[in-house]
């Protein structure tokens, strides 16, 4: 029987067949990308660099061999491998666990493909069993709380993180998100908010889901 690390390894081990040889790879954050990264310095693939959306995997990656770049000095990111806490049936996502969440959207943004790698946990009909984090300036984090609440969400300080950004994160719990792109504008239009864990503006391309009859790939656009 597969157990959930099992499962990471195997998409993870999957998700190298999608690095372009000789470019620039953009890498997100998380327990399964950490299986990437390591799955990807063992296949010995060429690279021109890579961009993180962490100071942990830009530790790994170079730790890999592998030489890290500032994304200000580039243009074009073919390919962006990342995970998910959730994805569902639209590929939308919710992302920032790890508290990346700022930086994931940002390398996401200018990746022309977004690989999720996820275990078939992390697939749901329906967005919100995870909570929705969402990251902070400091001084706006009672305010946003606030705001938060009148959304109908349960907000609570993730006490004892900052994130790379030097900002705080909020978990909203006790939503429902069915319109995830309405979802994710409205909250970031909050004042204090730096952006959100929900990725239904840029959602994922493929998807690469972890389960027991092994990797199922599927594309947003059908091939």
């Amino acid at each position: 029987m597969s157990t959930q690390d099992d499962l990471k390894r195997a998409v993870a081990q999957a998700a190298v067949r999608h690095v372009v040889p000789g470019r620039i790879l953009g890498v997100g954050t998380g327990s399964t990308v950490d299986r990437f990264i390591d799955a990807l310095a063992a296949a010995g693939v060429p690279l021109a660099g890579a961009v993180s959306s962490s100071e942990r995997s830009a530790a790994r990656l170079q730790a890999a061999g592998i030489a890290m770049l500032d994304l200000n000095e580039v243009d074009d990111i073919p390919v962006y491998i990342d995970g998910a806490d959730e994805i569902d049936p639209a590929f939308c996502m919710i992302k920032g666990g790890g508290a990346a969440l700022t930086r994931e959207k940002v390398v996401a943004a200018v990746a022309r493909s977004f690989v999720c790698i996820a275990d078939a946990s992390k697939r749901v009909e329906v967005l919100g069993r995870f909570p929705l984090p969402v990251e902070v300036i400091p001084m706006a984090r009672a305010y946003v709380t606030r705001e938060l609440a009148r959304l109908g969400g349960q907000p609570r300080w993730r006490q004892g993180v900052v994130t790379d950004n030097g900002n705080h994160i909020l978990d909203v719990y006790g939503l429902a998100i069915t319109d995830p792109a309405g979802t994710e504008a409205r909250i970031n239009q909050i004042v204090g908010v730096v952006t959100n864990g929900l990725f239904a503006a840029r959602r994922a391309d493929v998807l690469l889901l972890g389960t027991a009859q092994g990797v199922q790939e599927s594309f947003r656009v059908p091939r």
